[in-house]
């Protein structure tokens, strides 16, 4: 692809990358030309190959070129503009149609940093798209062009479902280890740094659970009733990667928890401290009481107050001052004490 026919990392019909697979084989890079070939069956092609076309759709030309090459896959192009982007996989149009949620390529434990692989599957063709570069997809990639082999369009898509499931597991370890730095530093004086770091962590957990939570009953209730042309360690292979996904999902909700208990512990701590401050406030208060009602009594500006001309007056004021201070310091600690 010449540098100007570039636009937005793919050619002028939305293709990023595309590779035609023949059983035992590694694949084989093919053009915009050659998946127009394969798509109209006008490229020869041996038994049980199949062609992958990996397409993005913030080029304005990818849709139209999908609908005027793909064929009638109504439910595909439906699923591209619903609004709800939840993880589902169905099968119409003897295809399979699915919309997996996915991470971007630099994900930063950001919220927005979650997009939507969409994917039309058939026994002839993998159609893949995305408007954001994503880290499951670009590890799939990356095998292929390091020549790694895929006999069926159902092992290709088993493991794009693996690498997803391998990139929760990293970052769930992330997520892990800073969990861990919170708790080290739980003691320490950065507790509301703790808990916006915490705040944090569980929004964009509690995203990718909510977008990711279907993907293994959808594709269990699949896995009943698979294609016809789906083989059946095919569909042992995909149960499997199922199966792993779902641990990770159990994973991820268990250090939800684990942060939810450590937002409650250091809550309670900051209350402790609130608490402890106010009571402080309050102490110095009362024991001030004293001395602020006695000055503000002698400091009248009136006749006939006590001891004004007694020598020993100020001393005596001290006295009695000092003493009301020590028994409402006694009655205060006493009740602390209680």
């Amino acid at each position: 692809m010449n540098p100007s026919d570039a636009s937005y990392g793919s050619d002028r019909s939305g293709l990023i990358s595309g590779f035609l697979f023949r059983p035992g084989r590694a694949g084989e890079p093919i053009n915009t030309a050659g998946a127009v070939r394969w798509l109209k069956g006008d490229a020869p092609a041996d038994d049980g190959a199949f062609a992958w076309l990996h397409f993005n759709l913030a080029n304005a030309s990818t849709e139209r070129w999908l609908r005027d090459h793909l064929g009638e896959v109504d439910a595909f192009f439906d699923a591209l503009h619903e609004g709800s982007r939840s993880t589902r996989i169905e099968f119409a149009h003897d295809a399979l149609i699915a919309v997996v949620n996915d991470v971007l390529y630099e994900f930063d434990f950001e919220p927005s940093q979650i997009a939507t692989l969409w994917m039309c599957v058939d026994e002839r063709t993998v159609v893949t798209t995305r408007l954001q570069p994503l880290r499951s997809i670009d590890r799939l990639r990356a095998a292929v062009k390091g020549g790694e082999t895929f006999d069926t369009p159902v092992a290709l898509l088993t493991h794009l479902l693996r690498d997803q499931a391998d990139v929760l597991v990293q970052i769930v370890r992330a997520a892990t280890g800073r969990v861990d730095d919170v708790e080290d530093t739980l003691l320490a004086e950065r507790v509301q740094r703790s808990r916006a770091n915490l705040g944090a962590l569980r929004r964009v957990l509690v995203r990718l659970r909510r977008l990711l939570a279907p993907e293994p009953g959808a594709l269990f209730r699949l896995l009943n009733q698979p294609p016809a042309w789906v083989a059946p360690d095919d569909v042992q292979e995909l149960r499997h990667s199922t199966e792993e996904f779902s641990a990770v999902l159990a994973d991820m909700t268990a250090l939800q928890e684990r942060i939810k208990l450590l937002q409650e512990e250091i809550a309670a701590r900051v209350t402790e401290e609130t608490n402890r401050s106010v009571y402080v406030l309050t102490m110095v208060t009362v024991l001030a009481l004293p001395i602020n009602m006695i000055a503000g009594l002698l400091g009248m500006n009136v006749g006939g107050i006590p001891l004004a001309e007694h020598h020993e007056g100020f001393w005596i004021v001290v006295a009695i001052i000092a003493s009301f201070t020590v028994i409402a310091g006694w009655l205060a600690f006493r009740r602390q004490e209680d």
